[in-house]
């Protein structure tokens, strides 16, 4: 060493410290910088995935609820209940029972359910807007979870203020 000048011999330091400093943080520093990053990216994808759980789990809570109360309103159904006469019933009461043309009863059982679907297809004629939403309104409010299926209205009579309606109502019993 001692064929270096002072100067060389700085030189030749400070070189190595350079390098030394380059070695150290390309192996040492470096890594652990990416490896924090590499972490912050995964919690950030996780704390996403733990969000999206938890939306899952308050829709599928609110859809047992739903499914809960539908099944409780389909087994408290009073006993001898039948869609036809609550039907018919219920077009006494709106002052549609005139207007009826039809009223036709069928039921399907599914082989993956316990229970059974109950179903009307029933026509009304000339009647208005007004006491056809008032019908609907009296059926499907009901607690006897009935549902209108489909529905198609057509305008009729004199300067077309009436309307014909053919509905299929459902209902599910046990």
């Amino acid at each position: 060493m001692n064929r270096f000048s002072k100067r060389e011999k700085m030189m030749l330091y400070l070189a190595a410290a350079v390098i030394g400093l380059f070695v150290i943080a390309r192996l040492i520093i470096f890594p652990v910088f990416d490896k924090r990053d590499q972490l912050e990216r995964l919690l950030d994808a996780k704390a996403t995935t733990l969000v999206d759980i938890q939306d899952l789990a308050a829709e599928f809570a609110a859809l047992q609820e739903r499914s809960d109360a539908a099944l409780q309103r389909v087994t408290q159904k009073e006993a001898g209940f039948t869609l036809f006469s609550f039907l018919d019933r219920m077009a006494g009461e709106t002052n549609l029972k005139d207007r009826i043309a039809y009223m036709k009863p069928s039921s399907q059982t599914r082989k993956d359910s316990p229970y059974k679907i109950s179903l009307v297809e029933m026509k009304l004629q000339t009647i208005t807007l007004e006491q056809l939403v008032l019908y609907l309104h009296r059926i499907e409010t009901d607690a006897s979870a009935i549902q209108v299926r489909r529905i198609s209205i057509t305008k009729t009579g004199k300067g077309r203020m009436y309307i014909d309606a053919v509905m299929e109502i459902e209902s599910y019993t046990t």
